[in-house]
């Protein structure tokens, strides 16, 4: 009987590992923890007054870890020197530097810093509230900031209150109560004391909780925060197992209002003029770059070539990027060139006030270091044309190859109605026939001259463009005469013709668009992503976009107050508020041939929650946890289903 078990066994235990061999891949390990750490206590205890110590730790069930603690971790009142932060085993540490005030509530807000060493689940939420005196101040506000130009959500920027309600106290003092936002964009500033408010929200570039640079993104209410509460009753369900409930009853529970503040921050255009940079990028031509703009052209004074007649200047229409191009041949050959910029300039007063610079201009590629280059090709060609000599090949004449100007025309065969023919060259034009430049349409078989307009774009020294009386579904021919465009290097054009064919209605659609409650300078964007499409002023609640290409379009509306045509900024210095944006909570898909019609009330829906998550860039901490843990869980699968072939 012992034999037969043992044989028994032998066998069970043969077939088990031949099972197992059968198997072979790596071990699951089971379902994923999900849960986030637990405090179980802390020195000093939560809502502990009288606090005199410094040094704060925080206990929690298993080994925990800080993400980006410097991001994440705020501590109010403000820190001007940064504690110590770290963790131990299953503790936090806090060292704080600063001296503790008197009869102050501390608090220190980890927000989703906290999470477990294996999996990184955060406990969200998080704060740690003590007193130096003898109460505690529990009140607190919630709300979002948002980009004012795009809605987006503005992740890590800080949000403060004081209680001094004097304009300067923002550009004077540090806040008084902080905390910062998470990746929706929503903040709480916790420990508040009674009594009345301004918040503001700052990109602080230098760490000092004050707007003191120009360049610090900011935002601030209009109205003053009074902070209270109001007790609201919930119901609490109790469950017997995961689907039989035991009992639900109401409860009552506390709220901190408001928790809805809305701040939307921008940057203030800038004021400070300075000459950002000068460069040299070829021979014949150099470019100088400003912060800002301003209302006139520099002064130039060349001091190594002949200042009369030297240069044709291309320039942005605020005159903030300026190119000069050179046209005397000597002059540019030189290695460098020298000059003195006069232009106006921000000084320490805030004034703009003359100022003149010398540059000295070095190209990246010399006329010396071009010519070695040319020199070596011949050199190289020589030696090939001797080795294909002496081999006995045929030696083909060479020629020198005729230069033309070059010319680029942005054609195709799927032209929109409401576009024109662009034309672009890479050097500015000297003089130009415009009666060398034809324009025919097609009319069956027969091409029939069509009557049209050509002429340079607006703010574009090297564009220009043909306007014809466009008709759908008709094909038109440009045709260009030789020379008809002279550079002013001396080249020219070489004879060109190109054909296009403009598209038929019925590969359109069309969208009429009602604007409920619009105001005087309500422009509508049709934007694809973040990029501009179509924009239309609203006129009486009326917004009409025709000659639409199919697709899928989202809808932004500015509140264009000074009627300019663009998205103004604000200035916090005179109070003005940045151009209230707007956007369609939705998207709109359009069809060939179909017309839509369609309403739109811009303040229907909370600003917060206006922009579709499908074109926001900033995404949702949550729900980038919820998409890493979905790919985590399919390559477990996928690892399962290998293991079991």
């Amino acid at each position: 009987m012992r034999r037969r078990l043992r044989y028994i066994a032998v066998w069970t235990a043969a077939v088990l590992l031949i099972a197992a061999c059968a198997s072979i891949g790596s071990p699951d390990g089971g379902p994923y923890d999900e849960t986030p750490p637990v405090f179980l206590g802390s020195t000093p205890k939560p809502f502990a007054l009288g606090v005199k110590e410094k040094r704060v730790t925080l206990d929690f069930d298993e080994f925990i870890k800080i993400e980006k603690a410097a991001e994440k971790v705020v501590i109010s009142p403000p820190q001007i020197t940064q504690p110590i932060i770290k963790t131990n085993g299953k503790s936090i540490i806090v060292e704080l530097d600063d001296s503790l005030k008197a009869n102050t509530t501390y608090s220190i807000d980890f927000s989703d810093a906290i999470v477990d060493n294996n999996e990184g689940n955060p406990l969200g939420n998080f704060a740690l509230l003590f007193s130096t005196g003898e109460q505690i101040d529990t009140f607190a506000v919630s709300g979002t900031v948002l980009n004012a130009q795009n809605l987006e959500p503005i992740k890590g920027i800080l949000v403060g209150l004081h209680s001094n309600l004097a304009d300067t106290a923002f550009t004077k003092l540090p806040f008084e109560r902080v905390s910062r936002t998470d990746a929706d964009g929503r903040f709480t500033i916790r420990g508040i004391a009674p009594g009345k408010y301004r918040a503001y929200a700052l990109q602080d570039a230098n760490q000092n909780y004050i707007f003191d640079q120009k360049n610090e993104m900011l935002a601030w209410l209009d109205s003053l925060i009074v902070p209270y509460t109001e007790v609201r009753m919930h119901q609490d369900t109790t469950w017997i197992d995961s689907l039989t409930i035991d009992t639900i009853r109401a409860v009552p529970r506390v709220h901190y209002l408001p928790e809805d503040l809305v701040l939307l921050a921008f940057n203030e255009t800038p004021t400070q003029r300075y000459l950002v940079k000068s460069e040299r990028t070829a021979l014949n031509k150099f470019s100088v770059f400003f912060s800002v703009g301003a209302d006139s052209l520099p002064l130039l004074t060349p001091l190594n070539f002949a200042e009369e007649d030297a240069y044709i200047v291309e320039s942005s229409e605020d005159f903030d990027s300026i190119t000069y191009w050179m046209k005397d041949t000597l002059a540019y050959y030189q290695d460098t060139l020298s000059l003195a910029l006069t232009y106006e300039f921000t000084d320490t007063t805030g004034l703009l006030v003359p100022r003149t610079d010398t540059l000295y201009l070095v190209p990246k590629k010399t006329r010396s270091k071009i010519l070695k280059e040319e020199e070596k090709k011949l050199e190289e060609a020589r030696k090939e044309r001797e080795k294909r000599m002496k081999r006995g090949d045929t030696i083909p004449e060479v020629t020198k190859k005729m230069e033309f100007l070059s010319i680029k025309v942005a054609s195709s065969t799927s032209m929109d109605l409401t576009a024109n023919l662009l034309i672009d060259f890479n050097e500015p034009i000297a003089h130009f026939n415009d009666t060398a430049i034809h324009l025919y349409k097609k009319v069956d078989t027969l091409w029939v001259m069509e009557p049209h307009m050509f002429r340079q774009r607006e703010n574009a020294l090297m564009g220009y463009e043909l306007l014809g009386e466009w008709r759908p579904g008709m094909e038109y021919k440009m045709a260009i005469d030789s020379a008809a465009f002279t550079g002013i290097y001396g080249l020219h054009t070489r004879k060109y013709e190109t054909t296009f064919k403009f598209k038929t209605l019925d590969q359109y659609s069309t969208l009429y668009l009602t604007v409920k409650n619009a105001r005087p300078g309500y422009t509508v964007e049709l934007i694809n992503g973040e990029k501009v499409v179509r924009r239309q002023r609203v006129e009486k609640g009326q917004a009409d976009f025709y000659f639409l290409k199919p697709g899928t379009y989202h809808m932004r509306l500015f509140d264009d107050r000074n009627e300019n045509g663009v998205w103004d900024t604000g200035l916090y210095e005179t109070k003005e508020q940045a151009e209230a944006v707007y956007y369609f909570p939705g998207s709109l898909q359009t069809r060939e041939n179909w017309d839509y019609t369609q309403e739109w009330d811009p303040t229907a829906v909370a600003i917060e929650r206006q922009k579709p998550e499908d074109i926001k860039k900033q995404k949702s901490d949550t729900k980038t946890r919820k998409s890493k843990n979905a790919e985590r869980e399919e390559k477990k699968r996928k690892m399962q289903q290998a293991n079991a072939k």
